[in-house]
């Protein structure tokens, strides 16, 4: 989570409507996307079903406030996952029933690469640690195939064996380092 807080935090006024390594979205809708994201951690591991929270995070989420709003639904997130037996639930996703601590490595997974998204997009550094990108590749290296078929995620893109890991990472899933 602290990369993406780093890189909204860095967002200057005029870059909102820029574009992102993400080619459908500007940096609005990529922050507006892991708000989404964030909002959901609250009720699905308190056991709702996709179908219970249904469209009520739907639409802009930002406001007009948008790091405000990153931040209160970063915080509310947080709080979920600290809650006494939150990791070993079980989430209700889309595509099943999932270890709430696999859910936590895909939101992981997520924060870490629109965090680089949205560094690049504004021009800061991405700020991927090796270890945490290692980690990372090993979680999203046998559910590559599963996220691009769900269209989560662009195919692999080349690079060279002895990129850095927060480049293999990005590269994995569809970047270009």
């Amino acid at each position: 989570m602290t990369i993406f807080d780093r890189a909204v935090h860095e967002v200057e006024p005029g870059q909102w409507d820029g574009p992102t390594p993400c080619t459908d979205w500007t940096v609005t809708d990529l922050v507006n996307h892991l708000v989404y994201e964030q909002l959901w951690v609250p009720e699905l591991l308190a056991g709702a079903t996709m179908a219970e929270v249904g469209d009520r995070y739907d639409g802009d989420q930002l406001g007009a406030e948008p790091v405000a709003a990153w931040e209160k639904s970063a915080t509310t997130a947080r709080g979920a996952w600290l809650e006494p037996g939150a990791i070993e639930r079980t989430v209700h996703l889309s595509f099943g029933d999932t270890s709430a601590t696999e859910y936590c490595w895909q939101m992981t997974v997520d924060l870490a690469v629109h965090g680089w998204d949205l560094a690049t997009a504004v021009g800061v550094p991405h700020r991927i640690g090796d270890d945490l990108a290692g980690a990372l590749i090993e979680v999203a290296e046998p559910a590559v195939a599963h996220w691009q078929g769900a269209g989560i995620f662009d195919p692999p893109v080349p690079v060279p064996g002895d990129a850095p890991p927060a480049e293999r990472l990005v590269a994995l899933l569809g970047r270009r380092p």
